[in-house]
Protein backbone atom coordinates (compact mmCIF):
# COMPACT_ATOMS: atom_id res chain seq x y z
CA UNK A 1 0.00 0.00 0.00
CA UNK A 2 0.98 3.99 -0.72
CA UNK A 3 0.40 6.12 1.83
CA UNK A 4 -0.56 9.68 1.51
CA UNK A 5 -3.47 12.40 1.95
CA UNK A 6 -6.73 14.03 0.75
CA UNK A 7 -5.43 17.19 -0.35
CA UNK A 8 -8.42 19.26 0.49
CA UNK A 9 -7.11 19.72 3.99
CA UNK A 10 -4.19 21.95 2.57
CA UNK A 11 -6.99 24.81 1.81
CA UNK A 12 -4.59 27.86 0.61
CA UNK A 13 -1.90 26.17 -0.10
CA UNK A 14 -0.36 25.86 -3.60
CA UNK A 15 0.23 22.79 -5.64
CA UNK A 16 3.11 23.17 -5.52
CA UNK A 17 3.17 23.90 -1.38
CA UNK A 18 1.04 20.82 -1.06
CA UNK A 19 3.75 18.79 -2.70
CA UNK A 20 6.17 19.85 -0.89
CA UNK A 21 4.19 18.78 2.37
CA UNK A 22 3.61 15.66 1.53
CA UNK A 23 7.66 15.65 -0.04
CA UNK A 24 8.49 16.54 3.42
CA UNK A 25 6.00 14.55 5.77
CA UNK A 26 7.25 11.33 3.31
CA UNK A 27 4.24 10.24 2.13
CA UNK A 28 3.81 8.57 -1.20
CA UNK A 29 0.93 9.56 -2.93
CA UNK A 30 -1.68 13.04 -2.48
CA UNK A 31 -5.40 12.43 -3.75
CA UNK A 32 -5.75 16.02 -5.31
CA UNK A 33 -8.68 17.88 -4.95
CA UNK A 34 -10.33 19.21 -7.91
CA UNK A 35 -12.93 21.13 -7.32
CA UNK A 36 -13.88 23.85 -10.02
CA UNK A 37 -13.07 27.28 -8.65
CA UNK A 38 -15.97 28.90 -7.07
CA UNK A 39 -17.12 29.28 -3.54
CA UNK A 40 -17.31 25.82 -1.26
CA UNK A 41 -20.62 24.96 -0.46
CA UNK A 42 -19.61 23.12 2.57
CA UNK A 43 -16.15 22.34 5.12
CA UNK A 44 -13.49 20.76 3.13
CA UNK A 45 -14.74 21.55 -0.26
CA UNK A 46 -14.07 23.66 -2.85
CA UNK A 47 -10.44 23.54 -2.96
CA UNK A 48 -8.36 23.00 -6.03
CA UNK A 49 -4.88 21.96 -6.61
CA UNK A 50 -4.91 20.71 -9.71
CA UNK A 51 -7.38 23.07 -12.26
CA UNK A 52 -8.77 20.10 -14.46
CA UNK A 53 -10.01 22.61 -17.47
CA UNK A 54 -6.62 24.51 -17.96
CA UNK A 55 -5.15 20.30 -18.13
CA UNK A 56 -7.24 19.80 -21.14
CA UNK A 57 -5.85 23.20 -22.87
CA UNK A 58 -2.23 23.80 -21.64
CA UNK A 59 -0.07 21.74 -22.29
CA UNK A 60 2.70 23.36 -20.56
CA UNK A 61 0.79 23.30 -17.54
CA UNK A 62 -0.08 19.59 -17.74
CA UNK A 63 3.91 18.68 -18.41
CA UNK A 64 4.51 21.15 -14.71
CA UNK A 65 2.11 18.77 -12.62
CA UNK A 66 3.28 16.13 -13.78
CA UNK A 67 7.48 16.96 -13.55
CA UNK A 68 6.64 18.94 -10.05
CA UNK A 69 5.10 15.86 -9.15
CA UNK A 70 7.88 13.47 -9.79
CA UNK A 71 10.68 16.22 -8.79
CA UNK A 72 8.60 15.61 -5.33
CA UNK A 73 8.69 12.14 -5.53
CA UNK A 74 5.59 12.11 -4.77
CA UNK A 75 2.17 9.77 -6.99
CA UNK A 76 -1.11 11.46 -7.34
CA UNK A 77 -3.10 8.48 -6.37
CA UNK A 78 -6.42 10.08 -8.31
CA UNK A 79 -8.35 13.69 -8.93
CA UNK A 80 -10.73 14.21 -6.24
CA UNK A 81 -14.16 15.93 -6.35
CA UNK A 82 -16.95 15.18 -4.27
CA UNK A 83 -20.29 16.83 -5.80
CA UNK A 84 -23.87 15.72 -5.77
CA UNK A 85 -24.28 14.49 -9.35
CA UNK A 86 -28.21 13.56 -8.37
CA UNK A 87 -28.83 17.22 -7.43
CA UNK A 88 -33.00 17.44 -7.72
CA UNK A 89 -31.11 21.36 -8.75
CA UNK A 90 -30.65 20.46 -12.33
CA UNK A 91 -27.98 23.38 -12.68
CA UNK A 92 -25.90 22.70 -10.22
CA UNK A 93 -26.35 18.53 -11.25
CA UNK A 94 -25.18 19.69 -14.76
CA UNK A 95 -22.07 21.35 -12.99
CA UNK A 96 -21.11 18.42 -11.38
CA UNK A 97 -21.80 15.86 -13.94
CA UNK A 98 -19.65 18.40 -16.53
CA UNK A 99 -16.70 18.78 -13.90
CA UNK A 100 -16.63 14.84 -13.19
CA UNK A 101 -16.40 14.23 -16.89
CA UNK A 102 -13.30 17.38 -17.53
CA UNK A 103 -11.94 14.80 -14.67
CA UNK A 104 -12.07 12.20 -16.16
CA UNK A 105 -10.25 12.81 -19.35
CA UNK A 106 -8.04 15.20 -17.48
CA UNK A 107 -6.72 12.24 -15.02
CA UNK A 108 -6.09 10.13 -17.99
CA UNK A 109 -4.06 13.09 -19.57
CA UNK A 110 -2.03 13.23 -16.57
CA UNK A 111 -1.66 8.93 -16.56
CA UNK A 112 -3.78 9.26 -13.27
CA UNK A 113 -6.66 7.13 -14.63
CA UNK A 114 -8.28 7.38 -11.19
CA UNK A 115 -10.92 9.79 -10.61
CA UNK A 116 -12.68 9.41 -6.55
CA UNK A 117 -15.92 11.16 -6.24
CA UNK A 118 -19.78 10.54 -4.88
CA UNK A 119 -22.80 8.92 -6.66
CA UNK A 120 -24.92 11.23 -5.48
CA UNK A 121 -28.78 11.60 -4.52
CA UNK A 122 -31.69 13.09 -4.78
CA UNK A 123 -32.28 13.36 -0.54
CA UNK A 124 -35.73 13.94 -0.96
CA UNK A 125 -36.56 10.64 -3.21
CA UNK A 126 -36.49 6.92 -2.19
CA UNK A 127 -33.85 4.67 -2.53
CA UNK A 128 -35.46 3.23 -5.44
CA UNK A 129 -36.20 6.61 -7.11
CA UNK A 130 -32.88 7.52 -6.71
CA UNK A 131 -31.36 3.97 -8.22
CA UNK A 132 -33.81 5.02 -11.38
CA UNK A 133 -31.82 8.35 -11.48
CA UNK A 134 -28.11 6.70 -11.56
CA UNK A 135 -29.18 4.78 -14.37
CA UNK A 136 -30.24 7.56 -16.02
CA UNK A 137 -27.60 9.56 -15.20
CA UNK A 138 -24.45 7.58 -15.22
CA UNK A 139 -24.08 5.58 -18.05
CA UNK A 140 -22.34 8.28 -19.95
CA UNK A 141 -19.79 9.21 -17.44
CA UNK A 142 -19.11 5.32 -16.48
CA UNK A 143 -18.64 5.23 -20.74
CA UNK A 144 -16.30 7.97 -20.91
CA UNK A 145 -14.27 6.34 -18.30
CA UNK A 146 -13.92 3.21 -20.13
CA UNK A 147 -13.01 5.16 -22.84
CA UNK A 148 -10.24 7.14 -21.59
CA UNK A 149 -9.25 4.13 -19.64
CA UNK A 150 -10.19 5.96 -16.30
CA UNK A 151 -11.18 3.89 -13.29
CA UNK A 152 -13.94 5.58 -10.98
CA UNK A 153 -14.03 5.12 -7.20
CA UNK A 154 -17.11 6.52 -5.22
CA UNK A 155 -16.43 6.93 -1.17
CA UNK A 156 -19.13 5.53 0.95
CA UNK A 157 -19.91 8.55 2.75
CA UNK A 158 -23.69 9.11 3.29
CA UNK A 159 -23.68 12.68 3.21
CA UNK A 160 -25.89 13.06 6.10
CA UNK A 161 -24.49 14.55 9.01
CA UNK A 162 -27.15 18.02 9.53
CA UNK A 163 -30.42 19.49 8.77
CA UNK A 164 -29.66 20.52 5.04
CA UNK A 165 -28.93 17.13 4.50
CA UNK A 166 -31.65 15.78 5.80
CA UNK A 167 -33.95 13.70 5.02
CA UNK A 168 -31.49 11.21 2.76
CA UNK A 169 -28.76 12.70 2.36
CA UNK A 170 -26.93 13.16 -0.74
CA UNK A 171 -25.06 10.54 -1.55
CA UNK A 172 -26.47 6.57 -2.05
CA UNK A 173 -23.36 4.62 -2.13
CA UNK A 174 -23.56 4.22 1.54
CA UNK A 175 -23.82 0.62 2.54
CA UNK A 176 -22.81 -3.14 0.71
CA UNK A 177 -26.86 -3.44 0.06
CA UNK A 178 -26.88 -0.43 -2.45
CA UNK A 179 -23.52 -1.07 -3.36
CA UNK A 180 -24.77 -3.98 -5.24
CA UNK A 181 -27.81 -2.40 -6.31
CA UNK A 182 -25.46 0.61 -8.47
CA UNK A 183 -22.94 -2.06 -9.51
CA UNK A 184 -26.44 -4.37 -10.90
CA UNK A 185 -27.04 -0.92 -12.88
CA UNK A 186 -23.29 0.02 -13.62
CA UNK A 187 -21.94 -3.50 -14.87
CA UNK A 188 -18.42 -1.79 -15.72
CA UNK A 189 -15.13 -3.23 -14.21
CA UNK A 190 -13.74 0.80 -14.17
CA UNK A 191 -16.44 1.64 -11.42
CA UNK A 192 -14.93 0.62 -8.10
CA UNK A 193 -15.31 1.92 -4.24
CA UNK A 194 -12.92 4.62 -2.57
CA UNK A 195 -13.71 3.09 0.66
CA UNK A 196 -13.61 4.95 4.13
CA UNK A 197 -14.95 2.84 7.37
CA UNK A 198 -15.40 5.14 9.23
CA UNK A 199 -18.95 5.82 8.07
CA UNK A 200 -19.72 2.37 8.56
CA UNK A 201 -18.95 2.94 12.50
CA UNK A 202 -22.12 5.04 13.30
CA UNK A 203 -24.32 3.00 10.42
CA UNK A 204 -23.33 0.20 12.38
CA UNK A 205 -22.00 -1.75 9.59
CA UNK A 206 -19.15 -4.35 9.16
CA UNK A 207 -16.28 -3.05 7.24
CA UNK A 208 -13.88 -5.54 7.67
CA UNK A 209 -16.57 -7.76 6.06
CA UNK A 210 -16.83 -5.36 3.43
CA UNK A 211 -13.03 -5.47 2.99
CA UNK A 212 -13.06 -9.06 2.17
CA UNK A 213 -17.01 -9.29 0.15
CA UNK A 214 -15.76 -6.59 -2.67
CA UNK A 215 -12.25 -7.05 -2.48
CA UNK A 216 -12.37 -6.50 -6.22
CA UNK A 217 -13.98 -3.10 -6.41
CA UNK A 218 -11.19 -1.70 -3.67
CA UNK A 219 -9.75 1.01 -6.09
CA UNK A 220 -8.64 3.66 -3.04
CA UNK A 221 -8.76 3.75 0.65
CA UNK A 222 -9.54 6.66 2.65
CA UNK A 223 -8.11 6.77 6.13
CA UNK A 224 -10.84 8.80 8.54
CA UNK A 225 -12.07 7.55 11.87
CA UNK A 226 -15.31 8.61 13.74
CA UNK A 227 -15.76 9.16 17.36
CA UNK A 228 -19.20 7.73 18.44
CA UNK A 229 -20.37 9.50 21.79
CA UNK A 230 -22.36 6.57 23.71
CA UNK A 231 -24.07 9.03 26.50
CA UNK A 232 -25.17 11.30 23.23
CA UNK A 233 -26.63 8.51 21.60
CA UNK A 234 -28.66 7.57 24.19
CA UNK A 235 -30.45 10.56 24.80
CA UNK A 236 -31.31 11.65 20.68
CA UNK A 237 -31.17 8.29 19.25
CA UNK A 238 -30.77 6.97 16.02
CA UNK A 239 -32.87 9.08 14.45
CA UNK A 240 -30.71 12.53 15.04
CA UNK A 241 -29.05 14.07 12.70
CA UNK A 242 -25.78 12.15 13.30
CA UNK A 243 -23.50 15.09 14.03
CA UNK A 244 -25.54 14.82 17.35
CA UNK A 245 -23.91 11.92 18.63
CA UNK A 246 -20.43 11.11 16.59
CA UNK A 247 -17.65 13.12 15.46
CA UNK A 248 -14.58 12.66 12.55
CA UNK A 249 -11.33 12.08 13.87
CA UNK A 250 -7.70 11.46 12.88
CA UNK A 251 -6.82 8.14 13.01
CA UNK A 252 -6.90 6.48 16.09
CA UNK A 253 -8.79 9.00 17.92
CA UNK A 254 -11.94 7.27 16.96
CA UNK A 255 -13.52 3.76 16.88
CA UNK A 256 -12.22 2.15 14.15
CA UNK A 257 -10.18 -0.56 14.71
CA UNK A 258 -6.86 -0.03 12.69
CA UNK A 259 -5.61 -3.45 13.28
CA UNK A 260 -8.37 -5.18 11.80
CA UNK A 261 -9.03 -2.94 8.99
CA UNK A 262 -5.45 -3.07 8.11
CA UNK A 263 -5.06 -7.07 8.26
CA UNK A 264 -8.48 -7.19 5.94
CA UNK A 265 -6.35 -4.89 3.20
CA UNK A 266 -3.30 -7.05 3.63
CA UNK A 267 -5.23 -10.34 3.46
CA UNK A 268 -6.60 -9.20 -0.01
CA UNK A 269 -3.77 -8.39 -1.32
CA UNK A 270 -4.31 -4.72 -1.68
CA UNK A 271 -1.39 -2.71 -2.37
CA UNK A 272 -3.26 0.45 -3.86
CA UNK A 273 -3.40 4.21 -2.55
CA UNK A 274 -4.79 4.86 1.53
CA UNK A 275 -5.10 8.35 1.73
CA UNK A 276 -5.65 9.92 5.14
CA UNK A 277 -8.50 12.43 5.14
CA UNK A 278 -8.58 14.59 7.74
CA UNK A 279 -12.32 16.38 8.99
CA UNK A 280 -11.17 16.68 12.71
CA UNK A 281 -12.13 20.26 14.15
CA UNK A 282 -9.57 19.51 17.06
CA UNK A 283 -7.10 21.16 14.36
CA UNK A 284 -8.60 23.49 12.42
CA UNK A 285 -7.65 27.19 13.26
CA UNK A 286 -4.15 27.28 11.97
CA UNK A 287 -2.19 25.87 9.33
CA UNK A 288 0.66 24.63 11.79
CA UNK A 289 -2.50 22.44 13.68
CA UNK A 290 -3.57 21.44 10.10
CA UNK A 291 0.42 20.38 9.45
CA UNK A 292 -0.17 18.35 12.86
CA UNK A 293 -3.02 16.40 11.98
CA UNK A 294 -0.87 15.01 8.85
CA UNK A 295 2.23 14.44 10.96
CA UNK A 296 -0.32 12.25 14.06
CA UNK A 297 -1.87 10.29 11.33
CA UNK A 298 0.95 9.52 9.21
CA UNK A 299 2.90 8.27 12.54
CA UNK A 300 0.00 6.18 13.45
CA UNK A 301 -0.76 4.88 10.21
CA UNK A 302 2.86 3.73 9.91
CA UNK A 303 2.26 1.13 12.70
CA UNK A 304 0.19 -0.85 9.99
CA UNK A 305 0.96 -0.16 6.45
CA UNK A 306 5.03 0.02 5.83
Amino acid sequence: MKLGFLSAILDGWTYEEMMDVAHDMGFQCVEVACWPKGKAERRYAGVSHIDAERVLVDGEYRDHILSYAKKSGVEISSLGYYPNPLDRDEEKRKAAIDHILALIDASALLGVNMVTTFIGRDQWKTVDENLALVGEIWPPIIARAEEKGVRIAIENCPMLFGADQWPGGQNIFTSPSNWDKVFEILRSDNLGINFDPSHFVWQMLDYTKAVYDYRDKMFHIHFKDIKLYPEKLKKCGIMAHPLEYMSPKLPSYGDVKWDEFACALTDIGYEGYAVVEIEDKAFEGSREKILDSLRISKRYMENFII
